[in-house]
């Protein structure tokens, strides 16, 4: 059975409690995001600051997380986001999700806040709240290697700099690369004066059939790695995503003002900088980067937000500007959304040098270096950047027109959503904000799939066509569940069946790797219900921190200026046909008019125990 225990440490009375998280919770949750998500609407209140001690902080680990099951790797880290002010919520990779539970541990969750620097220490069943005074003021990669020094080999999910400094956007680090990036969850660790949570353990994971998962698991892989996009992930990353968006003419490029950038910043140019491909714990596919300029990456998150979005051209700047984010402990989305809007606020004279010191231009290196360091340390202009989103306020409501954010956080995905229409309706209804990877339809893009195949995944009548608005709320909806789903797992996404392939992990196999696990016996819609929870209660958490139908909109410009170049030119947000695709939306959604979950599901949800 898969028993590990829930901790929960109030650091402000150096109290550690630790029990068991209920069948019943798992059975309709499973883990990860699911039951994050479950807590965090029980436990917060409405309307507290996201830097008070009132805020709570879940790192949670998956159902499957640990196990032999083929990339379980993954964990959650949530809170109420001090960038947003609504549910933050942040899923990453890597080796300490698979360490905290064989420390004995399926999730933290966090309150109060330290009367001075702290770290978590988590070790075979025992949780210690330790003194960090040591660690502060480290980067990322240097307190994760002086805690394997000082405590053996350990994994940590750890903040840098920008988190100690509050920083609106700073994430939540683990390994070289591995960010649980977006919400600024770095800043409540910050806020908590929480450095790291520490992880150890020797105990394995006992599942209910270990002969019959070796079994599945041995299918499952040769499955996956007979697919072309296994490969492809594997030789050059998520950078070939780059190529494919530049050549429709939809990758973001100077805030958005154009739809196309430089082939210098293609996955085979990025490819000659790469020492090698690695992989998380469990992982088949291998797709991350570590670079020859001392860390790893890029992602295509990187390449099109540090690059064209910024108007760099050179990949050796575009690499060294990501692994600065990295060791600073800043969300590279965030970061270069923030940066690319407040360049062209200065071009357009909506800001000037006095508030700055300095002239902003995109294109220039040695500008968005100094400037991610001096974010980073709350210093000059960065302490205002540092600020993220909530500049609207100071800049003037002018400058709201220009930003590239929804409900407050700035876009993640590189994707000019402006031609694939399904992508501009996910980013608008995202839990978390202008976000891809809650609902991603990645096969909007790449494949100009066979009918019978789109209609088997998303339903009768979705055409083949991404810029069309005709039923795109069932590829949407149809994602939401799956993704949310795949999250409570622990599995990445990359796998997952509909992100980057027709095939891949999807309801059938979810049952029976579940059973393997822990005996129980889901029917494949009782999987899918699981989904539909998790998304109806972080719903219901941002409706009652005031989200509604007005909030699920897109950043003006993609309704008011249509694509300039290559395939998409022309090509723009409809506000009628959107407006209409909404209202479609929360109709299978079952919420109302107004984006708002029903009373009764409200009701059946909060008595869930």
């Amino acid at each position: 059975m898969l028993n590990r225990k829930l901790g929960i440490i109030n650091l402000s009375k150096k109290k550690v409690i630790i029990k068991k998280t209920p069948d019943s919770l798992k059975k309709l949750f499973l883990g990860g995001r699911g039951l994050n998500s479950y807590y965090l609407y029980k436990m917060i209140k409405t309307g507290i600051d996201p830097f008070s001690p009132d805020n709570v902080l879940i790192f949670g680990t998956g159902f499957l997380t640990g196990t032999l099951v083929p990339n379980s790797s993954r964990f959650n880290v949530s809170a109420k986001s001090p960038e947003t002010g609504i549910l933050g919520d942040a899923n990453c990779g890597g080796y300490f999700a698979a360490e905290l539970r064989y420390a004995g541990f399926d999730r933290v969750i966090i309150l109060g806040k330290a009367k001075k620097p702290t770290y978590l220490y988590i070790t075979d069943g025992i949780i210690e709240i330790k003194d960090a005074k040591d660690y502060w003021g480290m980067d990322t990669t240097e307190v994760q290697q002086t805690l394997k020094k000082d405590l053996g080999q350990v994994e940590a999910a750890v903040c840098g700099v920008a988190g100690e400094n509050l920083v609106r956007f700073a994430c939540v680090r683990t390994g070289v690369k591995n960010a649980a990036g977006r919400c600024g969850l770095g800043a409540v660790m910050g806020s908590k004066h929480l450095k790291a949570v520490v992880a150890r353990g020797t105990q394995g994971i006992n599942i209910a059939h270990p002969e019959k998962m070796l079994e599945i698991v041995e299918e499952l892989k040769e499955y996956i790695m007979n697919s072309k996009v296994s490969s492809i992930l594997g030789s050059v990353g998520t950078p070939f995503l780059y190529e494919v968006s530049n050549t429709l003419g939809a990758i973001r490029t100077k805030n958005s003002q154009l739809n196309a950038w430089s082939e210098s910043l293609n996955a085979d140019v990025v490819e000659t900088f790469v020492d090698k491909m690695i992989g998380c714990s469990s992982c088949i596919i291998h797709c991350r980067h570590r670079n020859k300029l001392g860390g790893e990456g890029p992602e295509y998150t990187a390449v099109g937000l540090l690059g064209a979005n910024l108007g760099i051209i050179d990949p050796a700047h575009v690499i060294e500007l990501n692994n600065i984010c990295n060791e600073l402990g800043l969300d590279i989305s965030s970061s270069g959304t923030i940066l690319g809007w407040a360049f062209e606020l200065y071009e357009k004279g909506i800001i000037n040098k006095k508030m700055v010191g300095e002239e902003l231009r995109f294109g220039d290196f040695e500008l968005v270096k100094r400037l991610l360091y001096k974010i980073s340390r709350r210093e000059d202009f960065g302490n205002i950047l540092a600020e993220s989103t909530k500049n609207v306020e100071r800049f003037s409501k002018k400058s709201e027109d220009y930003l590239i954010a929804i409900k407050g956080l700035p876009q993640s995905d590189p994707h000019d959503c402006r031609y694939i229409k399904a992508f501009a309706l996910g980013i608008a209804t995202s839990s978390r904000g202008a976000d891809h990877l809650r609902s991603r339809p990645t096969l909007e893009i790449f494949l100009r799939l066979p009918q019978e195949v789109r209609e088997r995944i998303y339903g009768k009548g979705v055409p083949n066509d991404p810029t069309s608005y005709e039923t795109k709320e069932k590829t949407v909806y149809f994602s939401d569940n799956i993704f949310a789903t795949i999250d409570c797992l622990g599995i990445c996404k990359f796998i997952c069946h509909g992100f980057n392939s027709p095939h891949f992990v999807d309801y059938t196999w979810m049952k029976k790797l579940i059973y393997c696990a822990s005996d129980w016996h889901f029917k494949e819609k009782d999987i899918q219900e699981i989904g539909k929870r998790v998304i109806d209660i972080e719903r219901m958490f941002n409706n009652r921190e005031g989200i509604s139908r007005k909030d699920d909109t897109l950043p003006k410009r993609y309704f008011d200026r249509p694509m300039p170049l290559k395939v998409a030119k022309g090509h723009h947000i409809d506000r009628k046909e959107f407006n209409n695709l909404l209202s479609r939306y929360y109709k299978l959604r079952g919420w109302d008019e107004d984006g708002q979950v029903r009373k009764e599901r409200v009701k059946e949800l909060e008595a869930l125990k």
